[in-house]
Parts: structure tokens; sequence; C-alpha cells
């Protein structure tokens, strides 16, 4: 399903771009977080225009390529965001943000898929941003982001700040990972079949038992053979 994203979305795409996203993603996240919205002839034709007008205004030559890049060289673009204790982003810096802080800056227009921030900047901190304003012309940026009503603390601070917030994010993993462990282990516990119980067979008798057992059964008389005997002893009573 195509659709055009409204905001810069990790490993999808740049805010403006036309992406093609299966359509269950497209339909449970993208529309609902309104991330992104279809892509229509109308909207797509609409965004064409757009990009060729701020392609007017990018390099067009090498020379042009290299004032615009002794600007940006000199230049220090900062961002007040807001930021937790540990000094981590509530949200994130990414190459469209940093493109049109630019261009509000400093007027100059950089191609957001030349900015070399493979993942947003989500904490707190002093960058150099790679740009590439034309072939073999490429300027290193510097962006600060800085938590909103303060300023950034020296780098030891700082570094301290990403340990903590490293240390923090283990400790949470970890407590995930046990908690995944444990569920799996009630899961397979439940599944497993229960024992089946083991009837005892009766012992076998010993041979002085049976020898036993065998004679007292020739003593013991039925109650039929009793009555049997009867008519024999009356016949030799009447001879």
């Amino acid at each position: 399903m195509k659709v055009v994203l409204r905001e810069d979305v990790e490993k999808v795409g740049l805010r403006g771009e036309v992406v093609d996203v299966a359509r269950g993603y497209a339909r449970n996240y993208l529309l609902p977080r309104k991330l992104a919205e279809p892509a229509t002839p109308a909207r797509v034709a609409e965004l064409e225009k757009i990009n060729s007008r701020r392609a007017l205004h990018e390099a067009q030559s090498f020379e042009q390529a290299q004032e615009i890049a002794q600007r940006l060289g000199q230049a220090e673009i900062r961002f007040d965001v807001k930021a937790g204790d540990t000094g981590v982003l509530f949200g994130s810096v990414t190459q469209t943000n940093l493109a049109d802080a630019i261009w509000e800056r400093l007027k100059v227009r950089v191609d957001r898929r030349k900015i070399d921030m493979p993942e947003s900047l989500k904490r707190i901190g002093r960058y150099q941003v790679p740009i590439e304003l034309f072939p073999e012309v490429i300027v290193d940026t510097r962006v600060l982001v800085v938590p909103e009503g303060g300023e950034l603390p020296p780098e030891e601070e700082l570094q301290a700040l990403e340990e903590a917030a490293a240390a923090e994010a283990a400790a949470a993993e970890a407590a995930a990972e046990a908690e995944h462990a444990e569920a799996e282990a009630l899961i397979e516990q439940e599944l497993e079949p229960e024992p089946e119980e083991v009837q005892e067979e009766p012992e076998a008798a010993s041979p002085s038992e049976a020898t036993a057992g065998a004679a007292s059964a020739e003593t013991a008389s039925p109650p039929e053979a009793t009555g049997e005997a009867a008519p024999a002893e009356e016949s030799q009573e009447q001879a």
C-alpha cells in the first residue's frame, strides 16, 4: 500500500516521501497515529511540485556548494527539546528537523536524504552531522540538542548521564527477559502431561505357600459333596 509520510519514520522514510508499506502496517499503525496519509494522485502531484521548488534552492554547482559549505561549517544549529533526568529526549531530532532548521535560520536548502544521520538524535549533546551538498562537497554541521529551559552540561557530565541511561536500559531489559523466561516456564509447566499412576502388581506366592494353599483346598469339602454322601449311608442301613 502506498502512503505519504507526514513525519519521519525510522527504517521507513522521511516526511513527504511516498513509500510502499504493508497494508496492515499502514492501517494499524501509520494511519491511526497520523504518521502517514493515503497516496492519492492529487497529493502525490502536490508533493512533486513542492520538491521541485525546494530543489531550486539547493546547490546547483560545485562552486555554489562550496559557498554553502562555508556557511554551514561556521553555523551552529540548536534544538531546545524536552528531556528526562538522564538526558533522553521525549521524542527525537530527525533529518527533516535538521533540514527545516537550516532553511529557517540560514535560508539554505539541503537534501534531507544527504544528511548522514543513520538514526535520529535521542539524547541531549553536541553532534557533528555530515551533510553532502554536492558530489565531493561534504560539510560537518555542528548540532546542539539542549534540554528545554537549560544549557548543555560539560562533556564529562554528559558521558555520566549516558552511562546511567545505558545502565537503566540494561536493567530494564534484563528484568523483561527474566519475566519472559518465567512466563515461558509457567506455560511449559501447564502444557507438560501429568505422570500416569503405576499400579503395583501382586507379589508371586512362594512354593511353600502355594503347597499349603493347595492342601487346605483339598481338605475343605464343598457343601454339595456333603449333601451327596447322605443317600449312600441310608442304603446301607436298609440292607
